[in-house]
C-alpha cells in the first residue's frame, strides 16, 4: 500500500508551503470512511484513493486537487453524506468531490446503463469547464482503475477499456497530456484486445536487443553532432508506445516484421533558435522523409503542444522519427494543462479558462437522447489536425475528414443552415470536399437553402451534425404530432369515443402522464413516430366493453411471434427484425429504431450508422434478447501469408470451435500475402469472440476481423 507520507514528501519538494494540515485531514477522514472495504482485489480500498492523490502528486498538482483526490469516492462508496462532507472540508472541495460522484441506475438495460453514462460524463464536463481539477482527478482515478483492471470479469474489463479508449485517452489528449494518454492506451489495448497484445509484446521484446543498439549508436551520433555545433542537448531514443505501433499495423495490414520506423528520438533545447538549427543539422546528416516535416512551434496544435517533426532514413537505411523541442515545451507535452496548475501561485481557474475552453464545446446544445450526447462527445474528442483560413485570414483548426459545412457551422449556425456551396483557395468545390491544412475556404449562401438528411452524412464534426439535426428534428416532430393525432383520432372513432371528449374530461393529460409523458404534444409525437401502441394506450377505455377479435390477414406475419429472438421492451404488437447493416448477435449491446412500415430496426450499440447519429432521437426504442438461439452468419475478412497448408489450418480452427463455414472466397497477391473471406455460423457474440481468437493464434495469420459485406446484408437468423 501507497504510504500518506511518500505522498507527502512528493507535494513538498514542488510546493514546500503546501497545506500539510489539510492534506493529513483528507487522509484520516478517508481512511475512516473506507475502513472495512475492500476492492476486487482484496486489497484493502484505501489503496484506491491514495494511489489517485500519488498520481496527482506527480502531476505537480495543488492541495485541493489532491484532497480531492483523497476524498473523491466518499460521496459514491460511503456512510458520509453531502452535508458532512462539507462541513469537514467545505464547499469548494465538496463541489469538485460531488462532480465525481457516478449516477448509478438499478436497470440492465444499455439504454438505462447508456442515460446513466452520459450524465455521469456530462456532470464532469460541465463542472470541469468551471474547475479543470475535475478532469484532472477523474483522469488519475481511471489511470489507477485501468491498472488494476485485470481482477475484473471480461465483460466488464472490455466495456471499461473500450469506455477509456472512446473518452478518457482522447480528453488526456486534448488537455496535453501525453504520458497519461499513452498509458491509458496501451493498457486499454491490453484488454480490448488481449491475444494481439500479448503477441506484439512478445514480438517486440524480441527486437529490443537490436533496437538498444541501435538506439545507442543513433543516439550517440546526434549527440555529437550537436556537441561540434555548439547547441546543448538532452537526446532520448525509445521504442513508441505499443497502441501507436498496432494501430499502424491494423491501418496497413502488415505484420511487425514489415513495420521499420518504429524507433523514435526526441531532442530537449535551449531556445527555439536551437531547435530549427537542430533539425537542419539532422537534414544535413540524414535525408529526409518527404511530406513528413512538421511545425508545430509556428503552428501549435490545440491543446498548446508544441515541437518540430521530422521522419529520416538513417543508418543501414532505418527510418524513424526525430522531434525537437524546448524543455519548456516538452514540460506541456508530457504533463499538459496540469504543468500550467499551479495554484500555489495565487492563480485562480478562471485565469486559464481559454485553455479548456473546448470543453464547452463537448456539452453545448440539448441532446436528449444519451447515445446521441455521447456519440456527440467522441465525434468532438478526435485530434485537430487539419488548420484551415476564412478569406479574412482567421484560423480554423478540424478533424481530419471535416468539410465546407463543418466550415459553414464554425463561422455561424445561420451562415450553416444557407450553405449553397464553397469555394476552396478560390476554386468552387462540393460540399463533400475533404478539407485541407493550408486551404482558404469562402462559404457561399443562399436565403432558400436549408439542410437536409444528406448533410449528416457529409457533416464529419459533433457540432455541425448537431446543429443539422436539430433543425431537422423541429420538423419531423411537427410531422410526427400532426401524424400522431389522426391516428388517435381514427383508433378513437373505432370505440366510440371522441378525442374532443378527452380532451374536455381531462383524461388525455392522464394518460399522458401515465405513460411519461408531460405534454399532450409529446404524447402525440411518440404516437406518430410508433413508439406507443394505440391498443396499450387505449385499451383502460375499452376493457368494459366487449371486443370482437380481429383475425390477422392471411400470409401476414405475427406482430411478435412465440419465441422472438429479439423483444420490445413494454410493446407487445411491434415487429422487430435484425439491421442488416450490422446484423447484432445475442450477447451484443442493442438499440432499436422505429422505422416507417416495417418494424423495429435492431442494431448494434456500436454500429456505424448508429454512432453518426443519423437517427432520430424520438425514434428509439429500449430493445432486449429473448430466450430463443439460433445459428447466425457473420462474414470474417482473414489476412494471412501465402503458405501452404492455411486454408486446412483454418477449416481445422473453425470446426474445433463448432463453427460451421457457410461460404469461402481465397486470394492471395505477389507479395506472398493472402486473404480469406468467410462466412461462418455461429450462436452469439461469446461464440464468435472464442473463434476470432483461436483463428488470430494460427501461425501465418496477420489478422481476423468481421466484416460488413454485400453478402451481410442479406443475412438472417437460420
Amino acid at each position: 500500500m501507497p504510504r500518506f507520507e511518500d505522498i507527502l514528501e512528493i507535494v513538498s519538494g514542488y510546493n514546500p508551503e503546501c497545506d500539510e494540515d489539510l492534506l493529513r485531514r483528507a487522509y484520516v477522514y478517508s481512511a475512516m470512511a473506507h475502513r472495512g472495504q475492500v476492492r476486487v482485489s482484496g486489497e484493502p480500498y484505501l489503496v484506491h484513493p491514495l494511489e489517485v492523490a500519488r498520481t496527482l502528486a506527480e502531476m505537480h498538482l495543488d492541495d485541493v486537487a489532491i484532497a480531492t483526490g483523497l476524498l473523491h469516492d466518499l460521496l459514491e462508496d460511503t456512510w458520509v453524506s453531502e452535508e458532512e462532507l462539507e462541513e469537514q472540508f467545505g464547499e469548494h472541495i465538496t463541489g469538485l468531490v460531488k462532480a465525481l460522484t457516478k449516477i448509478t441506475t438499478m436497470e440492465q438495460s444499455y439504454a438505462a446503463r447508456a442515460a446513466a453514462q452520459a450524465e455521469n460524463v456530462r456532470r464532469m464536463l460541465l463542472a470541469s469547464i468551471d474547475d479543470v481539477r475535475v478532469i484532472l482527478v477523474k483522469l488519475a482515478d481511471r489511470l489507477h482503475n485501468m491498472r488494476t483492471l485485470g481482477y475484473l470479469h471480461e465483460e466488464a474489463r472490455r466495456r471499461i477499456a473500450a469506455e477509456t479508449m472512446e473518452i478518457y485517452a482522447p480528453i488526456a489528449h486534448r488537455l496535453g497530456m501525453g504520458r497519461m494518454k499513452a498509458e491509458l492506451e496501451d493498457l486499454a489495448l491490453s484488454y480490448q484486445h488481449p491475444e494481439e497484445f500479448r503477441r506484439l509484446t512478445d514480438q517486440l521484446r524480441q527486437r529490443e536487443t537490436v533496437a538498444a543498439a541501435l538506439i545507442a549508436e543513433i543516439r550517440s551520433m546526434i549527440t555529437t553532432l550537436l556537441e561540434e555545433n555548439s547547441i546543448g542537448a538532452e537526446v532520448r531514443g525509445r521504442i513508441k508506445h505499443l497502441h501507436s505501433i498496432w494501430t499502424k499495423l491494423r491501418r496497413q495490414g502488415i505484420g511487425l516484421e514489415r513495420v521499420y520506423d518504429f524507433l523514435a528520438f526526441r531532442l530537449i533545447v535551449d531556445t527555439v533558435p536551437h531547435c530549427y538549427a537542430a533539425l537542419g543539422l539532422i537534414h544535413q546528416l540524414w535525408r529526409p522523409v518527404p511530406g513528413r516535416i512538421k511545425d508545430y512551434i509556428a503552428m501549435p496544435k490545440p491543446n498548446a503542444y508544441q515541437s518540430l517533426h521530422t521522419s529520416v532514413i538513417g543508418p543501414e537505411g532505418q527510418p524513424f522519427e526525430v522531434q525537437i523541442r524546448t524543455r519548456d515545451m516538452d514540460e506541456i507535452a508530457e504533463r499538459g494543462i496540469a504543468a500550467h496548475w499551479l495554484y500555489k501561485e495565487g492563480k485562480e481557474p478562471s485565469q486559464d479558462a481559454e485553455r479548456v475552453s473546448w470543453l464547452r464545446g463537448l456539452v453545448e446544445g440539448h441532446q436528449e437522447n444519451p447515445r446521441d450526447f455521447l456519440n456527440s462527445l467522441k465525434l468532438n474528442l478526435y485530434p485537430e489536425e487539419v488548420y484551415t483560413f476564412t478569406p479574412k485570414g482567421e484560423v480554423f483548426a478540424f478533424a481530419r475528414g471535416a468539410t465546407p459545412i463543418d466550415f459553414a457551422y464554425r463561422v455561424h449556425t445561420e451562415v450553416g443552415h444557407h450553405c449553397v456551396g464553397a469555394r476552396i483557395n478560390g476554386k468552387l468545390v462540393p460540399l463533400r470536399t475533404a478539407l485541407g491544412n493550408g486551404d482558404i475556404v469562402e462559404i457561399l449562401t443562399s436565403p432558400n437553402q436549408v439542410p437536409s438528411r444528406d448533410w449528416l452524412e457529409i457533416a464529419a464534426t459533433a457540432r455541425a451534425q448537431n446543429k443539422i439535426r436539430a433543425w431537422l428534428n423541429r420538423g419531423e416532430k411537427e410531422q410526427a404530432v400532426e401524424a400522431g393525432k389522426k391516428l388517435l383520432e381514427r383508433e378513437c372513432r373505432k370505440i366510440g369515443v371522441s378525442l374532443k371528449q378527452l380532451r374536455e374530461d381531462e383524461r388525455l393529460p392522464q394518460i399522458a402522464a401515465e405513460h411519461g409523458y408531460g405534454k399532450e404534444e409529446d404524447l402525440l409525437a411518440a404516437i406518430g413516430f410508433g413508439r406507443i401502441s394505440l391498443r396499450d394506450l387505449l385499451a383502460p377505455l375499452v376493457r368494459t366493453r366487449p371486443v370482437t377479435p380481429v383475425p390477422s390477414p392471411r400470409g401476414r406475419a405475427a406482430a411478435v411471434p412465440e419465441g422472438s429472438v429479439i423483444m420490445v421492451k413494454g410493446q407487445s404488437d411491434l415487429l422487430t427484425y435484425r439491421a442488416q447493416c450490422c446484423n447484432p448477435l445475442p450477447g451484443d449491446e442493442i438499440v432499436g429504431y422505429i422505422t416507417r412500415g416495417k418494424g423495429v430496426a435492431v442494431h448494434a450499440a456500436n454500429c456505424p450508422n448508429v454512432r453518426k447519429l443519423l437517427f432520430t432521437a424520438e425514434r428509439e426504442v429500449e430493445v432486449e434478447w429473448g430466450g430463443v438461439t439460433g445459428a447466425f452468419s457473420v462474414p470474417l475478412h482473414v489476412a494471412f501469408e501465402d503458405t501452404p497448408g492455411m486454408l486446412a489450418a483454418i477449416s481445422q480452427a473453425a470446426n474445433g470451435e463448432n463453427a460451421n463455414i457457410r461460404s469461402c472466397h481465397l486470394s492471395t497477391n505477389e507479395g506472398q500475402l493472402g486473404t480469406a473471406d468467410l462466412v461462418v455460423d455461429v450462436d452469439g457474440r461469446g461464440h464468435l469472440e472464442k473463434l476470432l481468437v483461436v483463428l488470430r493464434r494460427l501461425a501465418g495469420v496477420t489478422s481476423v476481423e468481421p466484416s460488413v459485406t454485400t453478402q451481410a446484408r442479406q443475412l438472417r437468423v437460420l
